[in-house]
């Protein structure tokens, strides 16, 4: 599927709302997708069932979604639809988890939709605690983690090992900040789902990991539950192809996120619906997180420069070096600040930030020759260790001013 899908249509989501006091009557749509599960599957829908009866609130649906078994599950999913009206079936004639829980929450019409793994491996009291953030208006999205503080595990080591070094990947290549990406526990808010799906290229175990990351990319509100969790020894993964396919994933959706390939700002919410969050065109970013970033470019931006200068410094007299000097590590500056300081994706603006921030360094240009030129006023022929001194004095009080001048002029969102 194209990342290129048309998604204009309604603008950025609204603000988050609790569900009206006077819900649909199904709320809740939960998928359970399986592949030749005929000796779970009846045993599996029978226990939720009974469970989401007793004890869940609202109305909902079970979805079966059958992913092209070729053995007795199919029937065994009709005799269920027989046996419960909240119970209904989807065939796909293709395999893959993601393909199955795209195509059953893209026809959903319920305002929450989840999907859980058909070994129930995850405690179903988590069941409300994972969908009551969805409902409230407080998340976007949900999902359960088996890695979470109280979180309890019963798994094999090889299992845990994979688990963890998984997720330790997912924060040290893609900056994931969820604990448990492929947990098989989700759910998330239709209008969120009918956004977010036709980003999301996997069609297999990926998904997940795809629909969280992008998510989290997005500004989307990510709520973690703690989970109880029993691993299924009868498992039928194919954990070498998974691995081999979630870092293929790994790389793809990284390349995306790094050259702006994903439009995802049309997923951003408001600040929130209190009348007086209506005046704010948009939320600042982290100021620390900013002004770290911001430190580490002008810092590799202020070596460049110097060296810059010096070279040119051999050929060229002291003012036409220290400006071409800067002019070029202005450029380096700007667009490292763009991506990686204020999180600028793509090519929309980019021209129009490289002109606002060649102004930005016309001030730090103004700063620095003027420091030069008293320096010869002062001291005629002072030596090169004194030109440098004097220009990262004058660079530090040009930092200050950029990151200013970047923060509230040339990177802002709106």
């Amino acid at each position: 599927m194209s990342v290129q899908t048309d998604l204009t249509a309604g603008g950025a989501l609204p603000a988050r709302r609790h569900l009206p006091s006077r819900t649909p009557a199904t709320v809740l749509d939960v998928v359970v997708p399986v592949y030749n599960e005929e000796a779970s599957l009846g045993p599996c829908v029978r226990r939720l069932h009974s469970f989401l009866t007793r004890h869940f609130p609202y109305g909902f649906r079970i979805t079966v979604a059958d992913n092209a078994s070729r053995d007795r599950t199919q029937e065994v999913a009709r005799e269920l639809v027989e046996e419960f009206d909240s119970v209904s079936l989807v065939r796909l004639e293709e395999k893959g988890r993601g393909r199955a829980l795209r195509t059953v929450w893209a026809a959903s019409d319920a305002p929450v939709r989840a999907y859980m793994d058909v070994d129930l491996s995850t405690d179903l009291n988590a069941v409300l605690p994972l969908v009551a953030p969805l409902i409230s208006g407080h998340s976007d999205v949900a999902t359960g983690s088996r890695l979470a503080s109280g979180s309890r595990v019963v798994r094999g080591p090889k299992r845990e090992v994979l688990s963890r070094g998984y997720n330790l990947l997912l924060r040290g290549s893609l900056a994931a900040r969820f604990s448990d990406a492929q947990c098989g526990f989700k759910a998330v808010r239709g209008e969120v789902a009918d956004r977010l799906l036709p980003l999301v290229q996997d069609n297999g175990w990926f998904f997940d990991t795809e629909l969280l990351v992008l998510a989290e990319r997005a500004g989307l509100r990510i709520y973690e539950v703690p989970v109880d969790w029993v691993d299924d020894p009868d498992s039928r993964v194919d954990i070498l192809r998974t691995v081999t396919d979630d870092l293929k994933g790994v790389w793809r959706v990284g390349r995306a996120l790094a050259s702006g390939a994903l439009p995802l700002d049309r997923l951003r919410r408001p600040f929130g619906d209190d009348p007086r969050d209506r005046h704010l065109a948009d939320v600042p970013g982290g100021l620390p997180r900013q002004l770290i970033g911001f430190c580490l470019v002008g810092a590799l931006s202020t070596l460049l420069y110097l060296a810059l200068y010096s070279l040119l410094r051999q050929g060229m007299g002291a003012q036409a070096a220290n400006a071409l000097a800067l002019l070029l590590s202005a450029l380096g500056n700007t667009t490292a600040n763009r991506r990686l300081t204020f999180g600028v994706r793509g090519r929309e603006r980019a021209v129009r930030h490289q002109a606002q921030g060649l102004l930005v360094f016309g001030v730090g240009l103004a700063l620095t020759s003027g420091s030069l030129a008293a320096l010869d006023t002062a001291a005629a022929g002072a030596p090169h260790s004194a030109e440098l001194a004097v220009l990262v004095c004058a660079n530090l009080a040009a930092t200050v001013l950029r990151f200013l001048l970047f923060r509230a002029w040339v990177f802002t969102r709106t």
